[in-house]
């Protein structure tokens, strides 16, 4: 195992988380705000991934996991807020106030759908498209984890550990 290969598998995983969630977008699963909100650390994983692999060192891997560490965060947020362990942010949750809504706004049968967060659209295994994010981003983790501890030091110049 080389440093570069945990790299491209960390980037290409969360490469493959976002475009999961896009695809199942595309197939009538609109996102809620959490949702959106995970997507965020998997598009800059990949690009500190596609750094990394120009620029030795520690730091970036270190970073991406980070990155894959606060996806994961969210989605164990957004699954607490799903399985009502705690409270979600009244804008996409059910517990919100309809302040500043008229009559003629709540019956509109046009303008944008708003998508709950505390309302599960999809689950395969009792587990949520948070909770497996949760869960995959979680392994990413580890898999940068394992990128910095086969890297050489924090910012090396041409180290042969890198490849």
């Amino acid at each position: 195992m080389t440093r570069n290969l945990m790299i491209m598998l960390a980037a290409g995983g969360s490469a493959a988380l976002l475009g999961g969630a896009f695809l199942f977008q595309l197939l009538g699963y609109p996102p809620c705000a959490m949702c959106l909100w995970q997507r965020w650390p998997h598009a800059a994983a990949i690009v500190i991934g596609l750094l990394a692999l120009a620029i030795p060192g520690r730091l970036l891997p270190l970073v991406g996991a980070l990155a894959a560490a606060t996806t994961s965060g969210i989605g164990l947020f957004h699954t607490g807020v799903e399985r009502d362990w705690w409270e979600g942010p009244t804008s996409c949750t059910g517990n919100g106030g309809l302040d500043g809504l008229s009559g003629s706004d709540l019956l509109a049968i046009e303008g944008p759908r708003i998508i709950m967060c505390d309302q599960v659209s999809w689950e395969f295994l009792t587990l949520s498209m948070a909770s497996w994010n949760a869960l995959f981003s979680l392994g990413l983790v580890g898999v940068w984890l394992l990128a910095v501890s086969l890297s050489g030091g924090w910012i090396t110049k041409g180290s042969s550990r890198t490849g």
